[in-house]
């Protein structure tokens, strides 16, 4: 069982840090992805061990998973419910297992691990419109024979870390032969929303969560992602991209620095 953190109250400064890591994520989230750019790196820096911080952070973004899949609810509808439980049992599985395995994993090597897999999330991020242009050009030949194996990777990487998850899963619908790009869209918010909650569960259960850091950023992520969506409609999402890479960049520095 991995002990959270506990930080002071009168820190004015350091909650003050999360509850705006949390609402820029909510924002971010909302408009282009990357939230978990801000809360991990934020609870990290207000003192908590880096593998609770990572399950903290998952905990603290995953309402917005609930809202991005009701908008798809008519996508969802048209496709067969065989296949919908299926996938959704095995990201269920897959967010199990990441976390679990996120759980076994010696502080001092997941530790020595953040900086590599922020960047790797980052570089993801980043390549993300150009893999999504790349497989969709190549959509239709891809076989769906993969794609129940590639969901139990993605989803166990999402368990374990979930930087980069939704581009992860994009890629993985259309390389194997999902034409719809808001099919696309719908499977890839189903299947975070659920192996997150599932993932967050299991964190709940060893008793991974810092509950009042995370519970304040919930609400305020939640916020964020409230109004992130009313500010998409006016903010230009290449800026916002943008500086989701650059905060990644700066983060994964930043980590590295810290050795």
């Amino acid at each position: 069982m991995v002990p959270p953190a506990v930080i002071a109250l009168p820190d004015v400064a350091l909650w003050s840090l999360l509850i705006a890591a949390a609402f820029g994520a909510g924002v971010l989230n909302a408009i282009a992805g990357g939230g978990s750019f801000l809360t991990f790196p934020a609870l990290v820096w207000a003192g908590v061990p880096p593998i609770s911080a990572n399950a903290t952070s998952a905990l603290a973004v995953s309402p917005g998973y609930l809202g991005s899949t009701l908008g798809f609810r008519p996508e969802l509808r048209e496709l067969p419910a065989r296949r919908l439980r299926r996938e959704t049992a095995i990201a269920a599985a897959g967010g199990v297992a990441g976390a679990c395995l996120l759980l076994v994993t010696p502080a001092h090597l997941f530790a020595g691990l953040v900086p590599w897999l922020l960047l790797f999330a980052t570089a993801l991020f980043a390549a993300g419109p150009a893999l999504a242009r790349r497989t969709q050009a190549g959509s239709g030949r891809g076989p769906d024979r993969w794609r129940e194996p590639g969901l139990l990777l993605v989803a166990i990487y999402g368990g374990y870390f979930n930087g980069g998850l939704g581009i992860l899963l994009m890629a993985l619908y259309t390389l194997t032969g999902e034409t719809r790009l808001n099919t696309v869209n719908a499977l890839k918010n189903l299947n975070s929303l659920v192996l997150s909650w599932l993932s967050v569960a299991a964190f709940v259960m060893a008793g991974a969560i810092a509950w009042q850091q995370g519970l304040v950023m919930m609400v305020a992520a939640t916020a964020g992602g409230y109004f992130g969506a009313r500010w998409s409609k006016a903010l230009p999402v290449a800026w916002v991209r943008a500086g989701v890479i650059v905060t990644g960049l700066v983060m994964s520095a930043l980590f590295f620095l810290r050795g």
